[in-house]
């Protein structure tokens, strides 16, 4: 990855009724180039408008790859890959960091009606998860408008395929994550959604 590059990477900090959403600009060589924040509801249908929102205000036409962390921020308010992808025009990975049946259980579990009908429609469209080993750790990612092709070897957790490793979008996690087993967007984007948090949590008292 040229050291130039850059990725947007979006991440979200929970507070009781409100959720912060950042965004960081990284390039490949770890610099922060800028940041972003909007806010959606915890347990709502708007972290998908809020996220289009923040690209769109972060304007940064030089970003190559959309990083997203996770697809179910603010309490299952399920992110649409498909549309930010459609709204954005950016390559879009969602990347999440534990191994897991599925957020189908917890969904049925935690809402009835139609908030529970919209969020399992959400969440089964989105595209499979893909394992991948990063630096001796494991994420596992979802794709839209990038190739996210499964390997033809079988993985220690067949339910989850391996994603194919010299595909582009392993390029782009691997390209972007240092060290460690998140990419530095990410971990960028999740401490300053924290930092907008807690700043946001005292202006409001």
């Amino acid at each position: 990855m040229k050291p130039g590059r850059r990725a947007l990477g979006v991440a979200f900090s929970d507070g009781e009724t409100a959720s912060t959403c950042a965004g960081a600009v990284v390039r490949a060589d770890r610099v922060v180039d800028r940041l972003g924040f909007e806010r959606c509801t915890v347990g709502g249908d708007d972290a998908t408008a809020a996220t289009a929102a923040l690209i769109d205000r972060i304007d940064r036409p030089d970003v190559s790859v959309l990083l997203l962390a996770g697809v179910a921020p603010a309490w299952f308010n399920v992110l649409d890959l498909s549309r930010i992808h459609a709204e954005t025009g950016l390559p879009t990975l969602s990347v999440s960091f534990e191994a897991s049946p599925g957020l189908a259980p917890a969904i049925r579990a935690q809402f009835d009606g139609e908030a529970r009908a919209w969020r399992l429609d959400a969440y089964e469209s989105l595209p499979p998860r893909r394992s991948l080993s990063v630096n001796d750790e494991r994420v596992f990612v979802r794709g839209v408008g990038v190739d996210t092709p499964a390997a033809t070897t079988n993985s220690d957790d067949d339910e989850v395929p391996p994603l194919e490793p010299n595909c582009e979008a392993a390029q782009f996690v691997r390209g972007f994550t240092p060290d460690g087993g998140r990419p530095e967007p990410l971990r960028v984007a999740r401490t300053a959604a924290r930092a907008g948090r807690e700043l946001g949590e005292r202006l409001d008292s």
